[in-house]
C-alpha cells in the first residue's frame, strides 16, 4: 500500500518497507499453514507441507529481521542448516 505525504518535496509514493513486507509474508505463510491443515490430504504430505512453510518463514525472517540479506554466503549458510534440519526432522516424522 503506497504512501503519500502531505509535504509536496515528499509526495512520491513510495512502496513499505522491507520489515513491513516480510511481516504481511510471515501472516500469509502462517495462514497458509493453518489453511494447509483444513485439507484432506494425507498426513504425510501434510507434515512435509507444514515444514516447507516453515522454512520460507524461517527465510524471511533470516533475511529481513536478522538482516542477512546484505550477507549472502551467511544466509545461505543458515539455510543450508535450516533446510537440513527440517529434513532430518521429516524423516523421523515417516518413521
Amino acid at each position: 500500500m503506497p504512501v503519500t505525504s502531505s509535504f509536496p518535496k515528499y509526495s512520491r509514493r513510495r512502496l513499505p518497507n522491507t520489515l513491513t513486507r516480510a511481516w504481511v509474508t510471515l501472516l500469509v505463510l502462517s495462514v497458509a499453514s493453518a489453511l494447509l491443515t483444513v485439507l484432506p490430504i494425507p498426513p504425510e504430505l501434510l507434515g512435509g507441507g507444514i515444514l516447507i512453510l516453515a522454512l520460507a518463514k524461517c527465510r524471511v525472517i533470516l533475511a529481513r529481521y536478522l538482516d542477512l540479506a546484505a550477507s549472502p554466503a551467511w544466509l545461505r549458510g543458515f539455510t543450508m542448516v535450516m533446510t537440513g534440519f527440517a529434513l532430518l526432522i521429516f524423516a523421523l516424522y515417516l518413521i
